[in-house]
C-alpha cells in the first residue's frame, strides 16, 4: 500500500496546518498511514496533541525535526468515519430532491446537504410538502425578487394634482381602507413563514418576499395619503372584524386560502377599479404597481391550493366549512363601511353631478360582479363545481378582503 505524504513545509498547527491535515485526511481510509513532513517548531510535539484530539494515531519520527523533515507517522483513526456513519442528505445532493415529509432533525441545514447523526430536533408546524408547495414556486419566488420596486424612485410623487378636493378626501378614505387591509396581508404571510420547515426554502422565500411587498405597499399607500392631507380618514368596527377573522385563522392552508384566493383576488379587480378611477398619475402608477405584485400572491395561492386538491380528496369540503364558518362569525357586521363605499362611487364620478354620481354608482356596482366573477373564477379552478362556486363567492365577506 502507497503510504500517503503530507508536507506541512513550515506550517504551524496554530497557523493553519490543521486545515490542510483535515483536507487531505479526509480522502484517507480508517487505518492508512500517512507520513507527515515539516519543520516548524515543535511540531512532533503539537502534532502528537492534536491526534490524540483527533482520534488519529501517531508516532513521532525518531529523528523529528531533522533535515529529512520527517515528523513522524500519523495513522487515520476511527473518529472521523464513526462521526458521519450515520449522517443522511437533506434531499438531493444538488439541493433539488425535495421530500414530502422532512425530518426534524434536518432543521436549519440546507436542503441538500449532509446532516451529521444527533443534530437537534426542531418544531416547524408546516413540515408536510402538501400543504405548503406548488410547482411553480420556485419560479413565483424568482419573479417577486425580480420585480421589486422602490416606492423613492419607481413613483412621480410630483405629478400634477388638480382634481377636487372632495375628491382628494374620498382618495385619502380609499387608501386607508387599503392600508389596514394590506396590513392584514402583511401579517398573515409573516406568521407562517417562520413555521415553514426550512426544507421548503422556496416557500419560506414567497412567503417573506410577499410580507415584503406588502410592507412596501404600506408605505407607498401612507405617502399618498398624505401628500395633500394631514390626517388619513376612518376605521370601522366592520371592518376590523373581518380583518381579524383573516388574521387569526390559525391553518395556513385556510388563511391562503382566504387571503390570496378570496381577499387579495377580489382586490385585483379593486385596484384596476383605482388604476381606471385615479384622479393623478402618481395615484396610477401606484394601484399598477401594487397589482402586479398582488398578482403573484393570488398565483401561488391558487397554485398550493389546487397541488394541494388534487392530493386531498377532503380539502374542498374544509375549504367551503372555512367560507361558512367566517360568514357566520362576520354576519352582525356591516361588510364594508358606507364610508368606503361612497368615496369609490366619489372618485369613479370625479364630480357631484347627478348624473356623474349615478355614473360612480353603477362602477361600483361593477366592481362588485367583477370580483364576484373573479372568485367564482378561481373557486371553480379549485375544483368546486359552478353552483357551489356562485354560492360559496356570494358568502366572502362584503369587506372584500
Amino acid at each position: 500500500m502507497t503510504r500517503v505524504q503530507i508536507d506541512l513545509a513550515d506550517l504551524a498547527l496554530d497557523r493553519g496546518a490543521t486545515v490542510l491535515l483535515r483536507a487531505r485526511l479526509a480522502t484517507c481510509a480508517p487505518g492508512s498511514e500517512v507520513s507527515v513532513h515539516g519543520v516548524a517548531p515543535a511540531l512532533a510535539a503539537h502534532l502528537a496533541a492534536w491526534c490524540r484530539k483527533e482520534g488519529h494515531g501517531f508516532a513521532p519520527a525518531a529523528d523529528a525535526g531533522a533535515p529529512s523533515k520527517v515528523v513522524g507517522l500519523l495513522r487515520v483513526g476511527q473518529a472521523h468515519a464513526a462521526r458521519w456513519h450515520d449522517a443522511e442528505r437533506a434531499g438531493g445532493a444538488a439541493g433539488n430532491g425535495v421530500v414530502s415529509k422532512p425530518k426534524p432533525t434536518w432543521g436549519l441545514a440546507a436542503r441538500g446537504a449532509i446532516v451529521e447523526a444527533g443534530a437537534p430536533s426542531f418544531s416547524f408546524a408546516l413540515d408536510d410538502q402538501d400543504e405548503v408547495w406548488s410547482d411553480n414556486v420556485g419560479q413565483i419566488y424568482r419573479a417577486a425578487a425580480a420585480s421589486q420596486w422602490d416606492p423613492e424612485t419607481a413613483i412621480p410623487w410630483n405629478a400634477p394634482r388638480t382634481h377636487p378636493a372632495f375628491v382628494e378626501d374620498a382618495l385619502v378614505q380609499v387608501l386607508t381602507y387599503l392600508i389596514e387591509n394590506e396590513t392584514a396581508a402583511l401579517l398573515v404571510p409573516a406568521r407562517f413563514c417562520a413555521q415553514v420547515h426550512p426544507h421548503f426554502r422556496e416557500v419560506m422565500q414567497v412567503l417573506a418576499i410577499q410580507a415584503a411587498d406588502e410592507a412596501r405597499h404600506i408605505e407607498a399607500i401612507t405617502r399618498r395619503a398624505l401628500l395633500a392631507r394631514d390626517c388619513l380618514g376612518s376605521s370601522t368596527v366592520g371592518g376590523q372584524a373581518s380583518l381579524q377573522t383573516l388574521v387569526e385563522e390559525p391553518d395556513f392552508v385556510m388563511a391562503s386560502f382566504l387571503l390570496s384566493v378570496l381577499g387579495e383576488g377580489s382586490f385585483l379587480s379593486l385596484l384596476a377599479f383605482l388604476q381606471t378611477h385615479a384622479p393623478d398619475d402618481c395615484t396610477r402608477e401606484i394601484m399598477r404597481l401594487i397589482a402586479i405584485d398582488e398578482a403573484r400572491h393570488v398565483a401561488f395561492g391558487v397554485a398550493h391550493l389546487q397541488r394541494h386538491a388534487q392530493r386531498d380528496a377532503t380539502l374542498t369540503s374544509r375549504l367551503r366549512a372555512a367560507i361558512e364558518r367566517r360568514h357566520a362569525a362576520l354576519r352582525h357586521t356591516a361588510g364594508l363601511n358606507a364610508e368606503v363605499f361612497d368615496a369609490l362611487v366619489l372618485l369613479a364620478a370625479g364630480s357631484l353631478e347627478p348624473t356623474a354620481i349615478e355614473r360612480g354608482h353603477a362602477a361600483v356596482e361593477e366592481l362588485q360582479r367583477q370580483m364576484d366573477s373573479g372568485r367564482q373564477s378561481r373557486l371553480k379552478k379549485l375544483g368546486f363545481p359552478e353552483h357551489d362556486a356562485q354560492q360559496l363567492s356570494s358568502l366572502h365577506t362584503r369587506n372584500f378582503m
